[in-house]
C-alpha cells in the first residue's frame, strides 16, 4: 500500500503542474483564429474541384426532402444507411457536406502513418452487409476512406450528397412543419466562389464529429503564425512540404532529408507520426507536454481463412464481436465468455472509469472516495506494465524517465504503437520534454523551451480538436450552424434553466424532427463506431414506426412531426444526473481534452450548476447497459416520450 500512496502522489503531482488557469481557452479553434494564416490551416486541400463542379447538384432551390444529414463522416454515411434499412428510399435523403469528399475525419486525416487505433473489424461499419474484409487487424486510413466511399455507392447515395457546402442556419418552421435551412456552397478553383442556397427539409440529423474543430495552442512570441518556416496541422497534412501521398499508408517523405522538423504534441496521432518522420528527417524535434501511455499495438493482416471459419463465420458476427469488446472495455464480460477482441483495448481493467458499467451505475457522494480507490487499485498492475515498458525500450534513461506516463489509463486515450519508444533510440530523434508547462514562445526560426530555442525547418502540429464539453456540448456549435427551435430559442438558450435536456441523448424538446449525435447522456465506448451506429439505428426506428402510424404509405407521407416531451426528457435527464457521481474517477486526471482541461470542476460552482453539469454526463451502467435500455424501449412500442402528429 505504501507504493500505492506513493504512486497516488505522483499522480497529483504531475496533474497539478499541467494545470492551468485558462483551462480550454489556452487553445484556439483554427477556424476561427485572427491569422489568415493559420485559418488557411483548415482549407480543403484534397477536393477535386474541377470534378464537383461537373456533378448536377442534388439540392437547388425550395427543394424540401424528407431527410437532411449533417455531415458525410462515418455517423452521416451509417444514418443514412440505418434510414435506408428501415424502410425509407435513398431518394428522400440529402447530404450536405462542407469537405469535398466522404468520410468525415477519415477524409481530412491523411497523415503518415495513420491507422485506426481500434480493430477494423468492429470499427468499420456494416462489414456484415458489405462482405468486405479488411487487409489488417487495425486498418489504414486511406483504406477506411475509400470503403466507406464503397458504402456511399453500395447504398445509391453518391449523387445525393451536397460536397463543399455549410449548413449556416436552421430554423423551425411550425406552420409549414419543417426545418427552413440556409446554405453556403462553393463552387470553382477551391470552391471559392460562394453562393447561398436555401431548402427546406421535413427532418434534420447533426452527425458533425466528436473532435471535428482542430485548435493549436496561443502561444507568445510571434505566435505560430509568425514562424517562417513551413506549417501544417495533422488534421491536413501537407505533402508537398514532406513528399509522398495520401493514397499511401506509409508514404515516402523523401522532401524532409535535410531538414528539422518539429512536431508539437505527444497525443495518439503523433504516436503514428513521429517513427515516419525520423524514417526521413535530418532531425526530428517531440515537443511534449504529457507523455502518452504506449501500449504494443500487434498489428497483423487479416488472415482469410481466420476471417471465414472463426471472425465472420455465421449471421450477426460483426455486432456480437462490438458488443463483446464493449462487455471487456466495461469489465463486465460474464466468466467464460472469450475476448473476442483480445487486444490491449479490451485487456484494459478500469477503463471503465471513464465510459460507465454495471457495476456502479449510481454512486451516493459518501461512496466517491471508494469508487475512485477501486479503479486506482483496478489499474495500478495496467499502468505498472505500462511504465516498465517505457523502461525496456527506449535504452537513455533520462529520456525514458521523461516519456513515463503517471495518470491512471483512463485519463487520457490509450495509444499503441511497436515502434513509437523505439523511435528514441535514434540518434537524430530528441524529445524536448517541456515538465507539464507546454512551449514558452515562437521565433521567427523555431520554438522556445525553457529559454533554449529550438531552430526548426518545418512544424508539425498535432494538438488536436477542440473539447467535446465545449458550449455546454451544444451539438449545432460542432456542426457550426446557428439553429433555432420553437419560439427561435437556441439550444443553449433552451437548455439554459435546467441544463441539457434529452430523451436517450439523440433528441431534445423543443427541437422536433431534429436529431443529433453525442456522448452526452447516451452510451460511451472506446470503439466511437459503436455508440454512433446505436443512435442511428435508433434514430431509424423512431422515424420509421412514427410515419407507419399515417397508414399503408406511413413512409411517403409529409407532415409528420416527432418531438421529445418535456417530462420524458426531464425523466431521462434525472436518471444521468444520478448516475453521474460514478464520473468523479476524472477528478484524479491529469488536464486534457477528456476532462475541460482540469476545469471538470469549478470549486466555485453552485449547486444548480453542479445539477448542470451532472446532467451532461454519459450514461452510467455503461454501453451494453444503454443498448439494452433502448431494445427494450423499442420493444415497448409505443414510442414513450415522444408526441407524434401529422398534417
Amino acid at each position: 500500500m505504501e507504493e500505492f500512496g506513493r504512486i497516488q502522489e505522483k499522480y497529483a503531482a504531475e496533474a497539478a503542474k499541467r494545470i492551468r488557469p485558462d483551462g480550454i481557452a489556452q487553445y484556439q479553434t483554427l477556424s476561427e483564429s485572427d491569422s489568415d494564416r493559420l485559418r488557411h490551416l483548415v482549407d480543403d486541400i484534397w477536393a477535386d474541384h474541377t470534378a464537383l463542379d461537373a456533378q448536377t447538384p442534388p439540392l437547388a432551390p425550395g427543394d424540401c426532402p424528407k431527410f437532411l444529414i449533417v455531415g458525410a463522416g462515418l455517423g452521416g454515411i451509417v444514418a443514412a444507411v440505418r434510414l435506408i434499412q428501415a424502410g425509407f428510399s435513398a431518394d428522400q435523403i440529402r447530404i450536405v457536406e462542407t469537405a469535398g469528399g466522404v468520410g468525415g475525419t477519415w477524409y481530412w486525416n491523411r497523415y503518415p502513418g495513420l491507422h485506426c487505433d481500434v480493430e477494423a473489424y468492429v470499427y468499420m461499419p456494416l462489414l456484415e452487409e458489405t462482405g468486405f474484409m479488411p487487409s489488417n487487424k487495425y486498418a489504414p486510413g486511406v483504406e477506411i476512406r475509400n470503403y466507406l466511399k464503397d458504402v456511399v455507392k453500395r447504398w445509391n447515395l453518391e449523387d445525393k450528397i451536397l460536397f463543399r457546402t455549410q449548413l449556416d442556419k436552421l430554423e423551425w418552421d411550425d406552420g409549414a412543419r419543417v426545418w427552413k435551412a440556409d446554405l453556403t456552397t462553393g463552387r470553382g478553383p477551391r470552391g471559392a466562389n460562394k453562393s447561398t442556397l436555401a431548402v427546406k427539409a421535413e427532418f434534420v440529423s447533426l452527425t458533425a464529429g466528436l473532435l471535428s474543430r482542430p485548435q493549436v495552442p496561443k502561444l507568445s512570441g510571434v505566435g505560430i503564425e509568425g514562424f517562417k518556416g513551413d506549417v501544417f496541422h495533422t488534421s491536413l497534412w501537407n505533402y508537398d512540404v514532406t513528399g509522398g501521398s495520401s493514397e499511401e499508408a506509409f508514404p515516402d517523405l523523401s522532401k524532409l532529408k535535410d531538414k528539422r522538423v518539429g512536431i508539437l504534441g505527444t497525443g495518439a496521432t503523433a504516436i503514428q507520426v513521429v517513427p515516419c518522420l525520423a524514417q526521413y528527417a535530418k532531425e526530428v524535434y517531440v515537443f511534449q507536454r504529457t507523455p502518452s501511455s504506449v501500449y504494443p499495438r500487434g498489428q497483423k493482416l487479416t488472415d482469410p481463412e481466420e476471417w471465414k471459419t472463426k471472425i465472420a463465420s455465421k449471421p450477426g458476427w460483426q455486432s456480437a464481436r462490438i458488443e463483446n469488446l464493449a462487455a471487456h472495455l466495461s469489465n463486465n464480460a460474464p466468466p467464460g465468455v472469450p475476448d473476442l477482441v483480445n487486444d490491449a483495448w479490451s485487456n484494459q481493467p478500469a477503463y471503465a472509469a471513464l465510459i460507465g458499467d454495471a457495476d456502479f451505475p449510481f454512486v451516493t457522494p459518501d461512496k466517491i472516495p471508494e469508487v475512485i480507490g477501486h479503479f486506482l487499485m483496478q489499474d495500478a498492475p495496467n499502468t505498472a506494465k505500462v511504465r516498465a515498458r517505457v523502461a525496456e525500450i527506449v535504452q537513455d534513461k533520462d529520456t525514458a524517465e521523461k516519456l513515463t506516463p503517471w495518470y491512471p489509463a483512463w485519463c487520457k486515450r490509450p495509444t499503441f504503437s511497436d515502434t513509437y519508444l523505439q523511435t528514441f533510440n535514434k540518434p537524430h530523434v530528441h524529445l524536448v520534454d517541456t515538465d507539464g508547462k507546454g512551449v514558452s514562445s515562437v521565433t521567427p526560426q523555431g520554438l522556445v523551451v525553457n529559454g533554449t530555442e529550438f531552430p526548426l525547418d518545418v512544424l508539425v502540429l498535432g494538438t488536436g480538436y477542440e473539447t467535446p464539453g465545449a458550449s455546454i456540448g451544444d451539438p449545432s456549435k460542432r456542426a457550426g450552424v446557428t439553429l433555432l427551435g420553437r419560439g427561435g430559442q437556441t439550444i443553449p438558450q433552451k437548455w439554459a434553466p435546467t441544463g441539457v435536456a434529452t430523451l436517450h441523448g439523440y433528441a431534445s424538446p423543443g427541437f422536433p424532427n431534429l436529431f443529433f449525435l453525442s456522448p452526452m447522456q447516451a452510451g460511451v465506448s472506446g470503439n466511437q463506431a459503436h455508440p454512433l451506429d446505436v443512435h442511428c439505428q435508433q434514430i431509424a426506428h423512431v422515424a420509421a414506426a412514427a410515419h407507419r402510424r399515417a397508414g399503408p404509405d406511413g413512409l411517403a407521407k409529409s407532415g409528420v412531426v416527432i418531438e421529445v416531451q418535456d417530462k420524458a426528457a426531464e425523466v431521462w435527464s434525472t436518471r444521468i444526473m444520478q448516475g453521474a457521481a460514478r464520473f468523479a474517477t476524472m477528478a484524479t486526471c491529469t488536464p486534457s481534452y477528456i476532462n475541460n482541461e482540469g476545469h471538470l470542476v469549478d470549486p466555485n460552482a453552485t449547486l444548480e450548476d453542479q445539477i448542470k453539469r451532472a446532467r451532461m454526463s454519459p450514461y452510467s451502467a455503461g454501453m451494453l447497459e444503454f443498448v439494452e435500455e433502448l431494445r427494450k424501449w423499442r420493444e415497448e412500442g409505443s414510442l414513450s416520450g415522444f408526441d407524434v402528429s401529422f398534417s
